[in-house]
């Protein structure tokens, strides 16, 4: 019998519940049609698997569970008060320092500038950089007015040198030169066109007639050699390179093509059915096991609560608990009523005490200086009480004196 329920054909794959997603529910498609070597190995592989893994299982959850209860026990807290020690160690006294020290002195330090040296450099700007600088100003704006008038002065008899006597000369110098640069581009080009002929008939056209005739000719003559040369070696090349082809073809691609085809793709298909089935028995085993595991920690729960939590229990309500108020109706609580008595016959007579003193205090103080003079009550016209205001009058609101 299998150890898993497995579905019949065509219906949907039973999945634990505990392994279930959090999320909406996925309908799994239904396994593919299983051959005779993964039911025969099936069932030993995870008779195996379930013996192996249920010791693993049982420890792991023997060591969560632990780990659970240290750190709820031992852990946590002790991270709580490592949190707070460093906190009073650390943070505290800093954030004291700060509140109490850095701030107020930095509030100190900001007024004393403020009165030393923020206050004097306004009254300085103020009373006398101020004044000085409109001074200064009325003194520029003088001067520069006087400038402006000597360098209008200058600029007109510059205009009057420039336009009658500088324009003239200039305009016959540029006649002059024009004259010059006619003359010199008459003759620059009559030697231009001198050079080019002879250039043309001396070195053109016997170059032209060399490229033609000589030059041409060798050149595709050349060509046509190099075009045989390179279809001669590109044959050779391609029959050298088709026999490696066939040669590596026949030595090399088709054996390893027949490796893979008879020998690896049958062996990894065998081993891929029994890796499948060994993950499928590795889970199906660690939920056996946690069913396991779980069961076998109920029965010991159960145990320790029958042997030691069930006699604690009975032992505390049975006997600690009745102890405990005989105690606290006999003991504790007529200690307290005699504290609290104590507490407050101490109390009234501290403050007895007080006020005594106070009273010897101010007779002391009226021996020596006197009784202290009361101030003068002052006439608001305002009615004293839950009075009416009545606007002066003694008898209502609505009438007058």
């Amino acid at each position: 019998m299998d150890l898993e329920k497995r579905p019949r054909e065509g219906s949907e794959t039973w999945v634990d519940p505990r392994e279930r997603p959090a999320g909406p529910a996925v309908r799994r498609e239904p396994d593919a049609p299983e051959g005779c070597l993964a039911v025969a190995i099936r069932i030993p592989v995870r008779i195996i698997v379930l013996v192996l893994v249920v010791p693993v299982r049982m420890l792991w959850d023997a060591l969560v569970v632990a780990g659970r209860f240290l750190n709820d026990t031992l852990l946590r807290p002790l991270g709580r008060a490592l949190l707070w020690l460093g906190r009073a160690v650390f943070v505290w006294p800093f954030v004291a320092l700060w509140r109490y020290v850095v701030v107020p002195l930095g509030k100190a330090l900001g007024w004393l500038g403020h009165v030393l040296l923020v206050v004097p450099l306004v009254w300085l700007y103020r009373y006398v950089l101020t004044p000085v600088g409109h001074a200064i100003a009325w003194a520029a704006r003088g001067v520069g007015a006087g400038a402006g008038w000597i360098a209008r002065g200058l600029g007109a008899a510059l205009g009057w040198v420039y336009a009658w006597l500088l324009t003239p000369v200039g305009h016959a110098v540029m006649w002059v030169l024009k004259g010059i640069g006619a003359g010199l581009a008459a003759l620059g080009i009559g030697v231009w066109t001198a050079v080019a002929w002879l250039a043309r008939y001396l070195v053109v056209v016997p170059a032209l007639w060399l490229y033609t005739w000589v030059l041409a000719p060798l050149g595709r003559a050349v060509a046509w050699c190099c075009k045989g040369l390179v279809w001669l070696l590109s044959t050779i090349v391609t029959g050298i390179g088709t026999a490696l082809y066939w040669i590596a073809r026949i030595l090399f691609v088709l054996p390893a093509l027949a490796l893979w085809r008879w020998i690896l793709t049958p062996a990894g298909r065998v081993l891929a059915v029994v890796g499948r089935e060994v993950w499928d028995a590795l889970g199906h085993a660690w939920r056996v096991a946690g069913h396991i595991s779980l069961a076998v920690g109920r029965l010991l729960g159960t145990l320790l609560r029958w042997i030691f939590v069930e006699p604690v229990r009975w032992v505390y309500r049975s006997v600690l608990t009745p102890v405990g108020h005989v105690v606290r109706d006999a003991v504790l609580r007529p200690a307290a009523e005699a504290a609290r008595s104590v507490r407050r016959t101490t109390r009234q007579a501290l403050a007895a005490a007080r006020e005594s003193v106070r009273q010897a205090r101010a007779d002391f103080r009226r021996m020596l200086f006197g009784e202290p003079r009361q101030p003068q009550p002052v006439d608001r016209r305002e009615p004293s009480g839950r009075e009416p205001r009545t606007l002066g009058s003694s008898t209502t609101a609505l009438t007058k004196d």
